[in-house]
């Protein structure tokens, strides 16, 4: 709709997966012994940033590349969708997901899955929480719904590299209807990331959390 207000950013991470294990921390240090190289090039945007806000379960498009030599190299994402801050177990905890729909080089139909795990731990430690995407390869294009029966192709981690993270703050846009709805969605996403990221590590817990 044209009265929307869209925001955008674009995100690279990269690390290690290994073929065969389906546990990302074992599938980053076998990866990483193998020198097995995983990165993956996207474009995020919200189709609407009052939906995205106001509901957590609302995902954005994820448009971009993964790269594998294992794989066949640079391979395009042909559909993939984010979410930002759904709600995890508790109230003190959040999830980043991500679901990419690619093909190998031969042509394989195969799906990356990742997590960010947004949870307050002993010390401050947004940044590793925030940048640190546990992994996972499925066979086959797999839906969330599916996501438990399908089979893994490879697992392991990926971190967003702080250069890569100064790089990626100069990409957000906004686009919508005049200068201020862009600027009124900005502020929304910036107060959405900080408001859930206040939730987890600064605000007080609540009775059912306990002390």
């Amino acid at each position: 709709m044209s009265g929307e207000t869209r925001i955008r950013f674009t995100e690279e991470m990269k690390g290690h997966v290994a073929f065969g294990i389906d546990d990302p921390e074992e599938g980053r240090d076998a990866g990483a012994a193998d020198r097995t190289s995983f990165m993956f090039h996207l474009t995020i945007e919200t189709s609407d940033i009052d939906r995205f806000y106001h509901e957590p379960e609302h995902e954005a498009t994820a448009r971009g590349w993964i790269e594998c030599d294992q794989l066949g190299g640079r391979l395009p994402v042909s559909q993939g969708v984010f979410n930002l801050f759904v709600a995890g177990d508790t109230p003190r905890q959040r999830e980043m997901r991500y679901r990419l729909f690619f093909t190998d080089g031969v042509g394989n139909p195969l799906t990356f899955v990742g997590v960010k795990k947004v949870e307050d731990h002993k010390g401050f430690d947004v940044w590793t929480d925030t940048s640190t995407l546990y992994s996972r390869v499925l066979q086959g294009h797999v839906t969330a719904e599916n996501e438990e029966m399908a089979a893994v192709v490879a697992a392991g981690v990926l971190r967003i590299l702080k250069r890569d993270f100064a790089k990626q703050v100069t990409t957000f846009r906004a686009s919508g209807p005049s200068l201020r709805a862009k600027a009124r969605g900005f502020l929304m996403f910036l107060g959405l990331f900080g408001g859930r990221l206040f939730e987890v590590y600064i605000a007080a817990p609540t009775e059912e959390e306990g002390p």
